[in-house]
Parts: C-alpha cells; structure tokens; sequence
C-alpha cells in the first residue's frame, strides 16, 4: 500500500490530503500510483460544463458535517407548483399505478405446465413390527446380571418404580408397583399409553312434579327437607315467583337446588325477599344460569339480614366477567356474614379471592370452637 499526497487550491489557501492508494488494484488497466503525477486541476479544465455536472451528480463527499443539501447537489429542474397536497400526492401515485402497463413476462403462460421444482417430502424409514429390538450393552456386575437374567417383566417393571424411573411405566404400572398388586401383561409398551373411558348412561330426567313442590313449600309441608329442580327446563318466571313468594314464611325446607333451570334476574328480586324473611334454608345453590354479578352480590347483601344460610353455590352463570368493583363488594358482603361456610363462585380479583377465603375459614373455626366446647 503506498501514500499519495493532493494539493487542492481553493483562492489563495492551500490544503494537502493524504490519500492511500493500492498499487495492486488497477484502473483503465494502469495501476493507481500512475495517477499519482497527475494535476486533477488540469483534468477539470479539460471536462466539459456537461460532463462537470454529470460528475457533481455523482461524486458525494459522505461528510455527515455537511447537510444534505451541500453534500447533494439539487437535481430537480422543475419550479415548484406550490404547498406540498398530501392527499393529491396519494391520488396522483395510485393513479399513476394503475394506468401502467404490466410488465411482460419473459415466458408466456401455458395451461398444464409445471415449472420450477416440484417439492417431495423426505422419505423417513418406519420400523417395522417385525424387526428386532436394538440389543443396548449395559456392563453390570455378575451377581446383577445372574439377579436380572430371569426377571420377567413384572420384575422389572417394579424395579423401574424402586429406582425411580417413573418414565418408563404408564400409570397403571406405577399404581400397581405402589400398592404391591401383580397383574398379569405389566409390559413397557408406552408411557402415554391411553385407555379407554368407561361409558356411562345418561342421566334420567328430572322428577319433581314443580306444581306440587311450590304448593308444598307455600303450606310450610313438614315432609319436604330438600327441593331440588335442577335440569328441569320448562319453568317459567311466574313459577319462579311462586316458590320464592312461599318460601318467606317457610321454615321446613333447608336444601333448595335450583341448577340449569334457567334463573335469570327478574325471579332473582323475590328471591331477595325470600332470603330476607326466610330463616330456615340452609343451602342454596343456582348454578348454571343467567343471573348477573349484580343480582348475585344482591342475593349475598340479603342473606346477612337472617344470618342463617351456610353454603351458597352460584357459579358458571352466563355474564362470567364480574368485574373489579361488583367482585370487591362481594368480598365486603361475605365479610359481614358470621353463618356463611361455603361460597361456590370463582372471583378474578385477587383480594377478593384471600378476603373471602380469611373469612370463609375464620367462619369454619368459629363453629369447630363451639362443637368442641359443647356449647349449642
């Protein structure tokens, strides 16, 4: 590599720049250090004004201390019509694009013919049922090999559970192992090894007679303890009225199961009532239905008026999505109830969740202190 010295006169300053220059390279076939010698003045005053332009065009200084409009020389030839118009500007290109042509394509299209390369799965080898196992040579001591040489697979499969290798048996091995059974065809066949679920018949439906039940938790019957109208579709919210209208005055039920039945948030107001007056039930379930977050937080608020229900379950409802202050107010509800045990609803809110729990067992405790002092 050699140095080359470039002496530009601007006016009367002067300025050298060291440039370096690779001899190796060439030019026009002659090698740069030939170029050396050479006055660049001189070359300038023989281009002409075209060829100077052409050249101001191309050659950039790559200086990032200059702005761009010294580094580039201004290339538009056109005055300027006016303000920038984005959306003119838009209108124009898109217009522009769609008068011109397409391109023409260098081999015209034929029906049926395939070109480029037709993509093939790679071909995996499978193995066979019928090919043999790969023998793994395992160096052991003489007296495990005398003790594994005849244990079967009922052996070895307890064997794998004593070591530990649970990864080698299905679960069926792995209970077998534990509780000490022996069953017969314990094999290592496959770890996920699936089994199939036993088929259970559906469940008949419902029998309560509903009119009959109402009439009876509306004459206060001594006989009917539990109530249970789960899955029975075709109750309507007159019906729903009646029974709740009854059981404010009604001290004989103490189980009321009202799943899937299709409880929706007009009904839910007289149930509030009943909940209000009602000191005998104990458990009450809705599940499965279409009461909102807000008509469930009223049923909670009107329990603590007795202070008697024990269990309420009103899960999987329709609206799942509570939100932050009905989940909140919930928690603030369950906290003022001193009978409530057990609460079946799945709360998003974290706080809430702890609050009720803390409570829920402050609850529990509460009633395992009196069962143990005998107090009633």
């Amino acid at each position: 590599m050699g140095f080359s010295t470039l002496k530009l006169e601007a006016g009367n300053a002067t300025k050298s720049v060291t440039t370096h220059t690779v001899t190796n390279t060439k030019l026009f076939g002659k090698d740069l250090s030939a170029y050396d010698d050479m006055d660049i003045e001189e070359l300038l005053t023989q281009l002409t004004p075209d060829e100077i332009e052409q050249l101001s065009k191309e050659v950039d200084p790559d200086d990032n201390l200059l702005p761009p409009n010294q580094r580039c020389k201004d290339q538009t030839s056109r005055t300027a019509t006016g303000p920038l118009n984005r959306r003119k500007l838009l209108e124009f290109i898109e217009r522009s694009a769609l008068e011109q042509e397409d391109w023409p394509e260098v081999v015209p299209y034929q029906p049926g013919t395939v070109r480029g390369k037709v993509w093939t799965p790679k071909s995996v080898p499978k193995r066979g049922g019928d090919e043999e196992d790969e023998d793994i040579a395992i160096d052991l001591d003489e007296e495990y090999e005398q003790a594994l040489s005849g244990a079967d697979e009922s052996d070895l499969v307890d064997l794998a559970a004593i070591l530990g290798l649970h990864s080698m048996m299905n679960q069926d091995q792995f209970y077998e192992s534990v509780t000490n059974k022996r069953v017969t065809q314990s094999r290592f066949e496959s770890v996920v090894k699936s089994f199939k679920p036993k088929v259970l018949p559906f469940e008949p439906p419902n029998p309560t007679d509903v009119d009959k039940t109402i009439e009876q938790v509306r004459t206060n019957d001594a006989n009917l303890k539990i109530l249970n109208w789960n899955n029975i579709k075709a109750i309507g919210n007159d019906k729903f009225i009646r029974l709740f209208d009854g059981l404010k005055k009604n001290t004989q039920l103490k189980n009321l199961s009202l799943a899937n039945t299709g409880l929706s948030d007009a009904p839910s107001r007289s149930l509030c009532e009943a909940l209000e007056n009602n000191s005998g039930l104990k458990v009450l379930n809705i599940e499965s239905n279409y009461v909102s977050p807000s008509a469930i937080r009223d049923l909670i608020v009107a329990m603590n008026k007795t202070q008697v229900l024990e269990e309420f379950r009103a899960s999987n409802q329709r609206p799942e999505v509570k939100g932050v202050k009905v989940e909140m107010e919930i928690a603030k509800a369950v906290e003022e109830n001193k009978s409530l045990l057990r609460l079946g609803m799945h709360f998003d809110i974290p706080d809430a969740r702890m609050r009720i729990h803390h409570h829920l067992q402050q609850n529990n405790d509460n009633i395992r202190r009196k069962r143990v002092s005998g107090d009633s």
